[in-house]
């Protein structure tokens, strides 16, 4: 249930949901079992060398300490939830979930600001649990507890640090695209910078294996490399999908709802069809709207609806059993633009939206494939 301020979460497939916090939904998908088998099997001689004889129970041990890990990485996603919501954001939830969690916004922020603030605190958190963790580890008993402590230092740690690497789609490359952002004033010349950043990330990541194996004199693994090429690949798409969407949504601000709209005249809704028909037809008019004697819009008349009605009933029709409700949603400003009219368009799906100027006069009729031709005409498809 979300609270009146938050949007409705659809739950993911293959998730559980495991409760809120502000109205936002929690859940945790299937592929975080796979984490945690992995984590207690890694885990099971570390296990077996601070605490001897457990037999089977060292992976119990090892499922553990991955439940506190990842309560560790909800606390870094329920920041950025926390301060989303803070500085006015919509967020419809939170997922745990094979690479670590996800916080998922609706809509995108209107400042550099705002993106900045929500983007830093993660990895903050992140870092904040660790040095906590870390100042614990000399009083926690030793054995298990203070394994599990090292544990969440380290693992906080590096997630915190690793998350402030300028390059899309970690929070650093957001905090990166706000730096950007700030400093040209363009959102998408912002996410093109960190995206970019982003795939150099995942190129060097590649190496990491190697680099390692020097730092640290040791023999780089099969399973090194894996890692590295998944969290290459995770990178690389990631960035990649933002450096997409940059550049499709840098051309959103030329598609503007008035020009686009289709001449539309406004019939009481008791007018027989017939006259409806003729009434648009001598305008020259793309569309029919309905209104009540006092003038308030009822509806939009669907054009497939009245063509169904034959020609020798439609002077006894009304015009108002062809017409759609004009439900939320369907009535926007004339001036709407750019991304504020495609998201106003997404959150009530429909053929056809009605235009009205700021004095609540109609000015016309927005049919929903004129503005899919207008993008693809603007986006050079």
């Amino acid at each position: 249930m979300s609270t009146p301020d938050q949007p409705a979460a659809t739950q993911p497939p293959g998730s559980v949901r495991i409760g809120a916090i502000s109205g936002v939904s929690i859940y945790v998908r299937a592929s975080w079992l796979l984490v945690a088998v992995v984590i207690a099997i890694l885990l099971a001689p570390r296990v077996d060398q601070v605490q001897p004889g457990l037999g089977v129970w060292k992976y119990g041990a090892g499922l553990v300490f991955a439940v506190l890990l990842y309560l560790s990485i909800l606390l870094h996603e329920m920041s950025h939830a926390l301060m989303a919501l803070r500085v006015g954001l919509r967020v419809r939830s939170i997922s745990l979930q094979f690479l670590g969690g996800a916080t998922e916004l609706d809509g995108e922020p209107a400042t550099a600001a705002q993106e900045f603030k929500v983007a830093v605190v993660g990895p903050l958190t992140s870092i904040a649990v660790g040095l906590v963790a870390l100042t614990l580890v000399p009083v926690v008993p030793d054995g298990l507890a203070r394994l599990a402590m090292q544990g969440l230092a380290a693992s906080n740690l590096v997630v915190g640090v690793l998350n402030l690497v300028p390059g899309l789609p970690l929070d650093g490359g957001r905090v990166l695209r706000a730096v950007v952002w700030q400093a040209g004033g363009d959102m998408h010349r912002g996410t093109i910078a960190a995206a970019w950043g982003g795939r150099v990330v995942a190129v060097l990541s590649l190496g990491w294996p190697l680099l390692s194996s020097k730092i640290f004199d040791t023999q780089a693994q099969f399973y090194d490399y894996l890692f590295a090429a998944t969290i290459a690949g995770f990178l690389w798409s990631g960035a990649t999908a933002s450096l997409i969407n940059a550049r499709i949504r840098s051309r959103l601000p030329a598609l503007r709802a008035r020009p686009l709209a289709r001449r539309v005249i406004a019939v009481p809704d008791d007018l027989p069809v017939a006259e409806a028909v003729r009434r648009a037809r001598d305008a020259g008019a793309g569309g029919i709207v309905v209104q009540t004697g006092a003038g308030s819009l009822t509806g939009i008349v669907h054009e497939s609806a009245l063509l169904a009605i034959p020609e020798d009933r439609r002077p006894w029709v009304p015009i108002s059993s062809v017409a759609r409700s004009l439900q939320d949603g369907l009535v926007l400003p004339a001036d709407s633009a750019g991304e504020d009219l495609i998201r106003a368009m997404a959150r009530t799906p429909a053929n056809e939206y009605v235009l009205v100027e700021p004095d609540g006069s109609v000015y016309g009729l927005l049919v929903t494939a004129d503005v899919d031709a207008a993008f693809e005409a603007g986006t050079g498809r």
